[in-house]
């Protein structure tokens, strides 16, 4: 287990790639701190977690809001007196729709949630993980943001502000023993994805083996194994990364 007794917040927990974070942060060892908006949704992730012999509790936040930011991290340190690691994965999709249509409105949310509600995170852990002398800060971010895909430009502006943030951070943290790194996730194959190829009706299979011929390992990345490049960076295996951007998506990001 590479996260034994490590304290991690996962913000934006949601029934994909959030959720399968914090169940497989238990699992390596981690004590828990789940977030979101939904109450009912991380309280039972939670119950879930406990109720297999791990570790967790589940705060409500909505990471628009400083106040908000700043008490989830109160609650963990209350809870479990330290923060080893936060994952920023709290996010808003526009509309899907060309960038040069978007609803400038949507776009702001966008932007306020995905890359300012990164940094809100951020400024609200980094004084306790300065205090300790070590910390890992993982960014989620996304495929678009290097292989534009059509209707995701809004969501892919502000992701790319949240890699940024990572680079800038990696350097003017530095001799504080806190690390910054991004992962650039990819189509994860999950419940979500499940429910939009059924959306797409007798369409949806052959879109899902299409997809996944196109993606060079041969399959949609499951989003349970794609959490485990999270667990690596928020690890002391990644005591010397950095300021990384990692793909995690099966090689689609070379794929043409």
């Amino acid at each position: 287990m590479i996260l034994t007794d490590k304290v991690i917040i996962i913000t934006g927990v949601g029934p994909g790639l959030g959720q399968a974070m914090c169940r497989g942060a238990a699992l390596e060892g981690a004590k828990v701190a789940v977030s979101a908006r939904s109450v009912d949704a991380i309280n039972a992730i939670r119950d879930d977690i406990i109720a297999k012999g791990g570790e967790a509790i589940a705060v409500p936040t909505d990471v628009s809001d400083m106040a908000q930011c700043k008490n989830l991290v109160s609650e963990t340190i209350k809870a479990f007196g330290r923060i080893d690691g936060l994952v920023n994965s709290a996010y808003f999709h526009p509309a899907w729709t060309p960038l040069h249509e978007a609803d400038i409105d949507e776009v702001m949310t966008a932007m306020n949630v995905n890359a300012v509600g990164g940094l809100r995170m951020a400024q609200a852990v980094i004084p306790a993980m300065k205090a300790q002398g070590s910390g890992s800060i993982v960014n989620i971010s996304t495929l678009a943001t290097r292989k534009p895909f059509p209707g995701e430009g809004g969501y892919a502006m502000a992701k790319a502000a949240l890699g940024q943030m990572t680079r800038h951070m990696a350097v003017e943290l530095a001799g504080t023993g806190i690390r910054i790194n991004t992962t650039l996730m990819g189509w994860l194959d999950g419940a979500p994805l499940a429910s939009f190829f059924e959306s797409m009706g007798e369409g949806g299979d052959a879109f899902r083996k299409q997809r996944a011929s196109e993606i060079p390992i041969g399959h949609i990345p499951p989003d349970t194994d794609c959490a485990k490049a999270v667990y690596f960076l928020l690890s002391d295996y990644a005591s010397e990364v950095t300021g990384a951007s990692l793909d995690v998506n099966g090689g689609d990001w070379v794929a043409p």
